[in-house]
């Protein structure tokens, strides 16, 4: 079965529009190739105000875990962080697919 990293983001309002742009031409297109995903989406929660949520989803979940500590990952947290300073939080979930309908 497939598995996806989850990555959830806090943006504050200030920065959402470089955040949007930012994520969609450069981030999200990088991790997707750097990955090697089958897919990778990404959307604003519609319940709270200035959440992220990227999902990439592999092959399976020794894929996932491989890629998580990778120097693929490195190079993408080390450029996150040069770009945000710190102004955006993130928390990341790899979570192994055990039923699909």
């Amino acid at each position: 079965m497939t598995a996806h990293l989850i990555v959830r983001a806090e943006v504050a309002e200030a920065d959402r529009e470089a955040f949007e742009d930012w994520y969609r031409t450069e981030h999200l297109p990088d991790a997707h190739h750097s990955f090697g995903t089958l897919k990778a989406e990404r959307g604003w929660s519609d319940v709270t105000k200035g959440i992220h949520i990227a999902i990439y989803t592999f092959t399976d979940l020794d894929a996932a875990r491989r890629m998580t500590s990778s120097d693929s990952i490195d190079k993408l947290i080390a450029e996150f962080d040069r770009v945000w300073q710190g102004r955006v939080t993130r928390t990341r979930e790899v979570i192994g697919v055990v039923q699909s309908l």
